[in-house]
């Protein structure tokens, strides 16, 4: 069976595992969208918008209203790999957000996973 590009899964389909991810070590849904908003500039209510749309998790990221400039500031491994060396700009900025919601889930203080 071909693996499936994430970037075109729905991100519908995607979003609520990483709000799980996050729940199943006691932290909220809405410090999800927190980071998520964050990253992206989307607003909780756009992101709960899109969960309800065939939008491509791709897509969300590439429509995303203002990715912010510290997310470079975002480093370590996600999936064995070094977040910060990911050539392709799009699965880096898709690996940003499992990096944000790993630290969430593992207890980590809001002000440092969003850089401040």
């Amino acid at each position: 069976m071909p693996r499936t590009d994430v970037t075109q899964m729905p991100f519908a389909k995607l979003y609520p595992l990483l709000v799980q991810k996050a729940e199943k070590k006691g932290r909220t849904r809405e410090e999800v969208d927190q980071v998520t908003a964050w990253l992206t500039g989307y607003t909780a209510e756009d992101i709960a918008r899109l969960e309800q749309s065939d939008t491509s998790y791709g897509d969300f990221f590439r429509r995303a209203p203002a990715m912010n400039p510290n997310r470079t500031l975002i480093t370590g491994r996600i999936c064995g790999l070094r977040v910060e060396e990911i050539e392709d700009p799009l699965m880096r900025d898709i690996r940003y957000l499992d990096k944000l919601v790993d630290e969430l889930a593992k207890g980590k203080a809001m002000d440092q996973i969003l850089r401040k």
